[in-house]
């Protein structure tokens, strides 16, 4: 692989600490969330992990599209992180809620979507390790 960026954070005291990125742009208390025991006040790995996947694989529709020459820029993605207990420890699942716009015809939106999820870096660090649903709205 070549490098094209590397992002650097730093967390500390696990759910109950701080996340900080090496530019200091992202710097956030962390906290468990009520269903978990925690106080919920602050962000979880869970809604951070959420965040960056329904980013990255938006990002990664518009490449696929803009190649097809089909707008997809007004596409919104849900991504809804499930943290759940496996065996001793602990497993994340994924749901891709993809919101096309209007007008998309379904086998063309189902297409790019599908492409996307190919192209998406987070969708390939997950393929095979955890459970991603790709839904089309």
């Amino acid at each position: 692989m070549d490098a094209l960026y590397t992002a650097v954070a730093t967390a500390t005291h696990g759910r109950e600490g701080r996340a900080v990125t090496s530019d200091g742009k992202l710097d956030l208390g962390l906290s468990a969330p009520a269903e978990l025991g925690g106080n919920g006040e602050g962000t979880n790995p869970e809604q951070l992990f959420a965040a960056g996947y329904a980013a990255c694989f938006g990002s990664a529709l518009g490449v696929v599209g803009r190649a097809a020459k089909v707008d997809v820029s007004d596409a919104a993605v849900t991504a809804e992180v499930v943290l759940g207990k496996q065996g001793e420890g602990f497993a994340l699942a994924v749901t891709l809620r993809v919101e096309l716009p209007d007008g998309l015809d379904e086998a063309t939106g189902r297409k790019l979507v599908e492409q996307a999820h190919q192209v998406c870096p987070y969708s390939n660090a997950t393929r095979g390790n955890i459970p991603v649903d790709l839904v089309i709205e």
